[in-house]
């Protein structure tokens, strides 16, 4: 419709340049229309103004004003100058993307079929013989095709929309490319195309026409978008992994998450799907198990009818470490929580717990100490001691006790070392023991009265707050709601300690009640600096055990996860990581180092290498080197040429003298990424197109194609002059103002 009234393609007058090509000078043109228009209004005036209103004499002087202006303008012979291209003399790009997502079948053909049926007859036969027409193939980059109609797969493991440009820029450097046809359905999974890219093409002023395939939703799929799950775990760990995903088709019926390790299924969890498109936030939970690499398919089982089973699982790496953590454990007085504290640790094979007893006022009682050095003369006095232990338990211990020195290294130990501080109740611990008034109130994460009388030997019973409920330090029970109703079946606690609010930022997991006279902080968790603190505010969960069968394990599983939470997250003297553990099609590996000295410094000028043992006998050795702006931060970069899982190991050095080493793994893997994001980008395509000056077209309009492609500044191009005086739109406009001025005076008595 457009070229029936004006002759000409859209992009002729989007390109092109408007000129008059008569003799005489524009000014000329504005001259004679402002006298037209000045004569006409001055008839109008003479011969109208007792007939009509002067409402009605501006209206029919608009109209005669414009006719008189319109054929003004067509004397002058207006035209558009535009740049097309010299046919026979430049070359059309005609791109193909046959990666995974291009063999989806849409319709009775799949999108690689469809849009070879689109170059073939639209782009080959309809602009060969215009152009040199040079085929290509689109994956991880570009690739020359010498014969287009060979049978090609849908196999590329990877779509990089932006790689190809590249490519095609660098080639076009020396041929006269006119112009970019891009037959695609835009699931780029490299990144996008950055700006750099944009700019070269825009320097080159070669338009990017693209054409999309595939539709631009699924009727029925469900699609795993992100799953969250710790990098590094102790050995026996409960993990939870936070599944990110979003389904259309399904709302309301049920779908079950999963997570398996090599296969073989760890745990599943029936979930209620909400409404279509909006992401949909589960959480399930799993054993870490025994040590070493675990890799992890985690998401949700296939519906029936889903029309994409591909994309409900994603992988992921976890790290599980055989290393035995330490904890520092000083306890004012003896006492049946101390005792079952140890107990309840005793067969885990990933906690280690050294602890003081402070028998009378002088003498200390130590347990599980290295050597018979270890605390000997009593809490640690120095950060290099402190600094060896990864958390730390204060239970009833008085303020008075520590040094000032040793209250500034238990900061110190949390904001700067790093580790987990847990703060128990007692007759003298918190208020009682003098720590609501001291500097290191701030690592407590209620408030604290002056006041004493805080400690209660009175009976309470627990129940767990919201967050509690889903959190895997209180998780007793898989099922949420099941786990809320077996905390409140628990024998009430042998004594309590009454503290002021939680602070900004902390998280009550669990409250006591004692004796029905309101809910007061039990658990509460916070973070601070690089660490974390909590408090557990009694000393009579020992009840727990002592009055439930022996078969219960409640306290004990209570204690190893608290005590998990306390430590997981604490960092080694080096501690090596990467943006991605799991690379989906990709080669570049970033590997980033964090060293530290044993008082947690940052080190800057220690030798780092990285020793890397992959598949097919791989084997690297890479200098990292220490990042300019960032203190204690080495990087290197490393290209895993081979699928398959490689093992790091970081090693740290100061002369001749070893600062600590760090072991992780990484995993590539090829194929996945192209199962994910497949419908239709049209939004990129269009940008694309938008950016360097091209056209977006769907495939049933790809006819048009060879129409508007030869309007290009790029390759060898010939200045166009292209009238517009015979334009059907311009007498079809003569003819309806003429026509309105004729109506109106009929109407007005006139005629």
């Amino acid at each position: 419709m457009f070229e029936f009234l004006f002759k000409y393609p859209a992009r002729v007058f989007e390109k092109g340049e408007f000129v008059l090509l008569a003799g005489p000078p524009v000014w000329m043109l504005l001259a004679a229309i402002a006298a037209g228009c000045g004569f006409v209004g001055w008839l109008l005036w003479r011969r109208g103004r007792e007939r009509f209103s002067w409402p009605r004499l501006a209206t029919l002087g608009v109209l005669e004003a414009a006719l008189i202006a319109l054929l003004l303008t067509i004397l002058w012979h207006p035209a558009m100058q535009v740049a097309e291209l010299k046919p026979q003399q430049n070359v059309l790009a005609v791109v193909i993307d046959d990666s995974r997502s291009m063999g989806l079948a849409e319709g009775g053909s799949t999108r690689l079929e469809q849009a070879r049926k689109v170059a073939e007859e639209t782009v080959g036969r309809g602009l060969g013989e215009k152009f040199q027409v040079r085929y290509y193939r689109l994956n991880r980059g570009v690739q020359r095709v010498e014969d287009p109609k060979a049978p090609v797969a849908p196999q590329g493991s990877a779509t990089r929309i932006g790689e190809a440009l590249k490519g095609l820029m660098a080639e076009a450097s020396g041929l006269p490319v006119g112009a970019i046809v891009l037959l695609s359905d835009g699931a780029d999974n490299g990144g996008g195309i950055d700006l750099e890219t944009i700019a070269e093409v825009r320097r080159q002023r070669i338009p990017v026409h693209t054409i999309g395939f595939g539709r631009l939703k699924f009727d029925r799929d469900i699609e795993v978008t992100n799953v969250q799950v710790a990098a590094r775990t102790l050995a026996d760990s409960r993990m939870s992994a936070q599944v990110t995903f979003r389904q259309r088709g399904y709302e309301g019926k049920k779908a079950r998450l999963v997570v398996r390790d090599a296969g073989k299924p760890l745990a599943s969890q029936e979930v209620t799907l909400k409404s279509d498109g909006s992401p949909q936030v589960e959480n399930v939970l799993f054993s870490a198990g025994i040590a070493g690499p675990r890799t992890l398919e985690i998401g949700v089982e296939p519906l029936e009818r889903e029309e994409n089973g591909r994309n409900n699982f994603v992988s992921r790496l976890v790290n599980v470490e055989s290393s035995k953590t330490r904890i520092l454990y000083i306890e004012g007085e003896p006492k049946w929580e101390y005792k079952f504290i140890r107990r309840a640790i005793e067969d885990d094979r990933s906690l280690s717990v050294t602890s003081m007893l402070r028998t009378t006022q002088n003498k200390i009682y130590r347990q599980g100490v290295a050597n018979e050095k270890e605390l000997e003369e009593g809490f640690p006095t120095t950060a290099e001691e402190l600094f060896e232990y990864q958390g730390l338990v204060i239970g009833g211990v008085e303020l008075g006790y520590f040094t000032p020195n040793q209250q500034e290294l238990i900061r110190r130990f949390v904001d700067q070392r790093g580790g987990g501080l847990l703060f128990l109740g007692g007759r003298a611990a918190l208020a009682e023991g003098g720590w609501a008034t001291s500097s290191l109130a701030e690592l407590i994460p209620v408030g604290l009265s002056d006041r004493k009388g805080s400690f209660k030997r009175d009976p309470a019973n627990v129940e767990l707050t919201v967050a509690g409920r889903d959190s895997l330090i209180t998780r007793l029970e898989e099922n949420p709601d099941k786990n809320m109703e077996r905390w409140k079946k628990l024998p009430y606690l042998a004594n309590y300690q009454q503290t002021g609010a939680p602070k900004p930022g902390a998280v009550v997991l669990a409250e006591f009640n004692p004796g029905g006279t309101g809910k007061h902080p039990l658990l509460v968790t916070q973070n601070y600096g690089r660490g974390r603190t909590a408090l557990f505010a009694t000393s009579g969960s020992w009840r727990w055990q002592m009055t439930q069968p022996l078969e219960d394990k409640t306290h004990e599983m209570f204690w190893q996860q608290l005590l998990r939470w306390l430590i997981t997250d604490t960092l080694p003297r080096v501690t090596t990581t990467t943006p991605r553990q799991v690379l989906s099609d990709e080669t570049r590996v970033t590997l980033r180092a964090e060293i530290h000295d044993r008082k947690f410094d940052s080190v800057n000028d220690a030798t780092v290498t990285a020793r890397i043992l992959g598949p097919e006998g791989v084997a690297a050795e890479v200098e990292m080197t220490p990042e300019p702006l960032t203190q204690g931060i080495y990087t290197a970069t490393w290209e895993a040429e081979k699928p398959g899982t490689y093992l790091t190991e970081v090693m740290a050095k100061r002369g001749d003298q070893e600062v600590g080493r760090d072991v992780f793994t990484f995993r590539r893997e090829d194929g996945t990424a192209e199962n994910f994001a497949v419908e239709q980008n049209k939004e990129l395509l269009e940008k694309l197109s938008a950016q360097t000056g091209g056209q977006y077209y769907k495939p049933e309009d790809a006819g048009k194609l060879s129409r508007e492609i030869a309007y290009s500044e790029a390759g060898i191009t010939v200045k166009e002059t292209k009238d517009l005086w015979d334009m059907p739109a311009l007498f079809l406009l003569l003819a309806l103002l003429r026509t309105a001025d004729w109506l109106l005076r009929r109407r007005w008595g006139a005629v």
